[in-house]
């Protein structure tokens, strides 16, 4: 199900051609709708930076820059009914959820009026973490472990009920010491629960990916830079999960392609590794794929950019007039 609210200010690309780029069996509308939602994340990472510095708020915000493509690829499709279970303080999640804009910045400066509020009348206070019920989506807990535990329980509740949701958890990078991924995993596919784990694997270590596949989990290593890539890696668990067929690990790790490689070439997971290495700017990397597909152009990018930046100009406005901000 797409998110048409994040569709809007997303135009077509139609100075171009793309019937005489190949074939996909992703569309050109979802190609686009990809690359504009990385972009529009990445704007709103830009403006809550300037926010905190300008307004001195305290609390901890982890920018998703560079990140982007895995938060995108997993959570676009999701449907409202599924739940989700973001890492700690990551705001654009919620967002790609569906959460609306004047909710998040609401969150940003702790107002009265936003699913949690922390100190409604002190703008110099703050707390990155945001839960929206109408979504399920889940606040972050204090400690992964406790995330980990209550994702995995949220998917055994939708298996008793068969209720056809599904649940997804992104794990930080510092989850593969954790003793809790064991009985999460354990538990999950011996019982077969619909569920995607989603791990960040900034570092390019294999620690979770072994612990998942050690008790039956079935761990996918797909280019983390690699939006595409990462898109049809995590439909094919969705169903895979939604088919009663039990648990997936996503392993989002810097990949070293080979130089006929390119974007969404991992697909198949054949593609040859050498080392974890820096591939780069997911959204530039989309951009060079949507040029190589005849669906991108300076334009387009403006005109997106343009679009969100006054959608931002609103919801900042309605979130913080009523405050004096």
């Amino acid at each position: 199900m797409i998110n048409k609210r994040r569709g809007q200010g997303a135009p077509a690309a139609s100075e171009t051609s793309p019937a005489s780029h190949g074939f996909s069996l992703i569309s050109s509308e979802k190609l686009i709708e990809l690359y504009a939602t990385m972009l529009k994340c990445r704007m709103i990472d830009d403006r809550i930076l300037i926010l905190l510095d300008k307004y001195n708020l305290s609390g901890t915000y982890e920018a998703l820059a560079g990140q982007e493509a895995a938060a995108v690829g997993v959570a676009i499709d999701l449907l409202p009914e599924d739940a989700i279970s973001p890492s700690q303080r990551d705001l654009t999640v919620c967002f790609i959820k569906g959460v609306p804009l004047e909710t998040i910045f609401r969150q940003i400066f702790a107002r009265a009026g936003n699913p949690d509020p922390v100190t409604p009348d002190n703008v110099s206070s703050t707390r990155m973490c945001l839960g929206y019920e109408p979504l399920n989506l889940m606040a972050p807990p204090s400690t992964v472990e406790a995330q980990i535990g209550i994702a995995t329980g949220v998917a055994l509740a939708s298996k008793m009920q068969k209720n056809g949701k599904i649940a997804v958890a992104f794990l930080g990078e510092h989850s593969a010491s954790l003793d809790l991924c064991d009985a999460a995993f354990h538990y999950a596919c011996e019982n077969r629960l619909p569920i995607v784990y989603v791990w960040q694997n900034g570092r390019g270590d294999e620690g979770i990916g072994l612990k998942a596949q050690a008790h039956g989990v079935p761990a996918i290593p797909v280019d983390r830079n690699d939006v595409v890539a990462i898109y049809r890696v995590a439909s094919e668990a969705f169903a895979h999960a939604r088919k009663g067929n039990g648990p997936t690990l996503i392993e989002c790790t810097p990949f070293c392609l080979d130089s006929n490689a390119g974007i969404g070439a991992n697909m198949d997971f054949g593609t040859q590794i050498a080392e974890p290495c820096n591939a780069g700017d997911p959204i530039l990397n989309m951009e060079k794929y949507l040029v190589g597909r005849g669906l991108f152009s300076p334009r387009l990018k403006l005109e997106i950019a343009a679009d969100f930046s006054n959608e931002l100009d609103a919801a900042l406005a309605a979130a913080c007039t009523p405050f004096g901000v």
